[in-house]
C-alpha cells in the first residue's frame, strides 16, 4: 500500500509539471528511442536473413572462388579459377553429397515481340537447382537432365518477367530472347518477393551451357557451386573433403591459403549475427552517453524538487514519517520519471524504426522489436532512475524536520 501510494504521489508530481518532466526525461527518451530504432532495423534484417538461410536447410553448402588478396605492390593478381570440372571432381571423390548445381550469373535483357525488360539476374544452373535452393516451379516445369544433355534453348522465368513482357496467363511455350539467344519458356517460378535487395521474382534461369554461351567462356572459370549434403551430421566432413580435393586440383602448396571458400549455413548465420551484433553494440555505447545525460537531468530536477518540497518533507517527518519512508518516496519519483521516459522512448523508437524501414530504398524488412530489447531498455531506465535518484532521495531523507518546517 505504501509503495502504491508513493507511485500515486510520483505520477501526481509528474502531471503537475508536465513540461518540466518531459524536458527532464528528454535525454532518456532520445537514448532509448535510438536503441530501439536501431535494434528494430537490425533485428528485422537478421530475421529475414535467418529465415532465408534456414529455408534451404542446415545441409546447404556453398563453394565460391576466393579473391586473391595475398599480393604485394605492383604484383598482378593471380587469376582465381573455380570450374564445373572442379564440381564434378567433388561429386566423384567426396561422399555425403546428395545434390549439386553449378551457378553463374550475369545481366541480359529479355525480349518478347516489341517488349523488353531487364531482370535482376540471369542465372545458369542445372536441373538440381530447385531442390538445392528450395525454390520450386509454380507453372510448367524446370529443365531436366535431358534438356541439358541436348543443349536445348529453354528458360524458366520469374513471375515479374511474365508481367513485364505481357506473356499472358499461359506463358509456358512462349518464345523469348535472353540477350541475343532465342529460348522457349518452359516454366514460371513460385512467387517469393524481394530478399536482401534482390527481387527473387525478377530472375531468369537457363541451362548452365546456355549461360556459358550467353556470358562467354570466361564465365566458366568463375563458377559457384551450391550443394546439399545427405544430412546435417556430415556437413563438416563434406567441407573438409571438398577443401582437400580442391587444394589438390588447384595445386596449392602446404601452408598456402585456399583460392576458394567453402561456406556453411551456420557460418553465414554466425557471421551475420556477429556483424549486426557489433553494429548494435557500437550504437548502444554511443546511446549510453544520452542515458548518462538524461540521468544527470533527473538528478538535477530531483534536487530542485527536494528544495521546493522542503516544508512538505518537514511536515511528513513531524507526523511520524521515518527517514527510509522519505528516501523511498523520492527514489520512486526518480524511477517513475525515468521509467516514463523509457516507455516514451520505446514507443518513439519503434515508430522511428518502422518509418526508416519504409523509407529505405528497396524492400527493406519491416522493423522488428524483440521483447528482450524492450525489457532491456526499460530495465536500463529503472537503473538510471535508481542511480541518479539515490543522491537527491538521500538528501531529502536527511533533512532535519525542525529546519525543514522553518524553510520558506
Amino acid at each position: 500500500m505504501v509503495v502504491a501510494e508513493n507511485f500515486r504521489i510520483a505520477f501526481k508530481a509528474l502531471r503537475a509539471n508536465k513540461m518540466r518532466s518531459v524536458l527532464t526525461t528528454l535525454g532518456i527518451i532520445i537514448g532509448v528511442a535510438a536503441v530501439i530504432a536501431v535494434v528494430s532495423l537490425v533485428q528485422g534484417l537478421q530475421y529475414v536473413i535467418t529465415k532465408e538461410l534456414q529455408g534451404v536447410g542446415a545441409t546447404y553448402v556453398m563453394v565460391l572462388p576466393a579473391q586473391d588478396d595475398n599480393r604485394g605492390p605492383g604484383i598482378v593478381a593471380r587469376q582465381v579459377r573455380l570450374t564445373w570440372d572442379d564440381g564434378r571432381a567433388i561429386l566423384d571423390q567426396v561422399p555425403g553429397i546428395r545434390l549439386m548445381t553449378p551457378l553463374i550469373g550475369g545481366r541480359a535483357t529479355v525480349k518478347y515481340r516489341d517488349r523488353q525488360h531487364d531482370p535482376d539476374f540471369v542465372f545458369g544452373v542445372n536441373q538440381n537447382w530447385p531442390e538445392v535452393s528450395n525454390y520450386t516451379v509454380d507453372r510448367g516445369r524446370f529443365f531436366s537432365r535431358l534438356d541439358l544433355a541436348e543443349r536445348r534453348k529453354v528458360a524458366v522465368i520469374g513471375p515479374d518477367i511474365v508481367d513485364e513482357l505481357l506473356l499472358g496467363p499461359d506463358p509456358v511455350g512462349r518464345p523469348i530472347y535472353v540477350g541475343n539467344l532465342p529460348v522457349t519458356v518452359i516454366g514460371v517460378m513460385e512467387k517469393r518477393g524481394v530478399s536482401l535487395g534482390t527481387d527473387i521474382d525478377n530472375l531468369v534461369f537457363v541451362p548452365f551451357d546456355t549461360a556459358l554461351a550467353l556470358f562467354g567462356r570466361s564465365a566458366a572459370d568463375q563458377v559457384q557451386l551450391r550443394l546439399q549434403t545427405d544430412s546435417a551430421e556430415v556437413v563438416e566432413q563434406v567441407k573438409d573433403e571438398i577443401t582437400r580435393v580442391l587444394r589438390v586440383r588447384h595445386r596449392i602448396a602446404e601452408g598456402q591459403p585456399d583460392d576458394f571458400e567453402v561456406v556453411l549455413q551456420d557460418e553465414i548465420l554466425k557471421t551475420v549475427g556477429s556483424i549486426l551484433g557489433s553494429v548494435t553494440a557500437v550504437v548502444g555505447g554511443v546511446v549510453g552517453i544520452a542515458l548518462l545525460v538524461g540521468g544527470i537531468g533527473i538528478m538535477n530536477i530531483m534536487l530542485v524538487s527536494v528544495t521546493e518540497r522542503t516544508r512538505e518533507i518537514g511536515v511528513r517527518k513531524a507526523v511520524g514519517a521515518r527517514r527510509q519512508d522519505v528516501l523511498v518516496q523520492f527514489l520512486i519519483e526518480a524511477v517513475t520519471l525515468s521509467l516514463v521516459g523509457g516507455g516514451l522512448g520505446v514507443g518513439l523508437g519503434f515508430a522511428l524504426g518502422a518509418g526508416v524501414a519504409k523509407a529505405l530504398p528497396g524492400d527493406w524488412p519491416a522493423a522488428h522489436v524483440p521483447l528482450w530489447a524492450v525489457l532491456l531498455a526499460l530495465g536500463f531506465s529503472v537503473l538510471v532512475g535508481v542511480f541518479f535518484g539515490i543522491y537527491p532521495a538521500g538528501k531529502a531523507s536527511r533533512l532535519d524536520p525542525i529546519e525543514a518546517l522553518r524553510y520558506e
